[in-house]
């Protein structure tokens, strides 16, 4: 397969296009956002968004897989640093914790994906069938090893998945506005204990 090199001046052109993409889009929407805006804000001619991009939604289409690879990586790192396959609390704080830096890329993959089929289908077989392979195989491994009872480590894998989810978004919403380093601990362990045990009483 042919590489085409492209001068770094250009690599950064188009990483400013995309920053500027995800705070706009994030804030007023793909649809609120024209791409004089784009242009404006990421410090650009109009014409050049077109150098580096057929349209503005290739714009939206790349912002949003890039930031859906981000999130899949953190995850991967997640759950190579557990401590134990029961450390769940660890990952879920550390999601709410890492929120704000990464909260304009959430809203966009989020949201935008479910307005746009297309944005839709490649996050789905780009980016969350990976996530989901990667979170089975760890969950499969926990359960040879006896430390979770036997469930099919597919559903497993995507309630983890959805969990995961609502650690990421319920600091400032759930949680209400700046919520306190107890707050976040305790819907962090809840939410563990949640997954690892289920809410009926022992014998039910």
């Amino acid at each position: 397969m042919q590489t085409f090199y492209r001068p770094q001046g250009e690599v950064e052109v188009q990483t400013r296009i995309l920053k500027a993409a995800e705070r706009l889009f994030a804030r007023r929407g793909y649809e609120g956002t024209t791409t004089r805006d784009l242009a404006k804000e990421a410090g650009v001619a109009e014409g050049t968004l077109f150098r580096h991009f057929e349209n503005k939604k290739a714009i939206l289409i790349e912002v949003a897989t890039q930031g859906w690879v981000e999130i899949l990586t953190d995850l991967l790192t997640e759950l190579s640093e557990m401590g134990s396959y029961k450390a769940i609390a660890q990952v879920m704080r550390k999601r709410m914790l890492n929120l704000p830096k990464n909260l304009d890329r959430m809203r966009v993959c989020f949201m935008e994906a479910q307005f746009h089929p297309e944005l839709r289908d490649r996050i789905q077989a780009e980016v969350i069938v990976k996530m989901t392979d990667v979170a089975e195989a760890f969950f499969q491994t926990a359960m040879d090893q006896g430390i979770y009872r036997p469930a099919n480590p597919r559903i497993v894998a995507q309630v983890f998945l959805g969990m995961f989810t609502v650690a990421g978004f319920s600091r400032n919403t759930i949680l209400g506005d700046d919520p306190s380093p107890e707050a976040m601990r305790e819907m962090a362990e809840g939410i563990a204990d949640i997954f690892l045990n289920g809410v009926l009483a022992k014998g039910e």
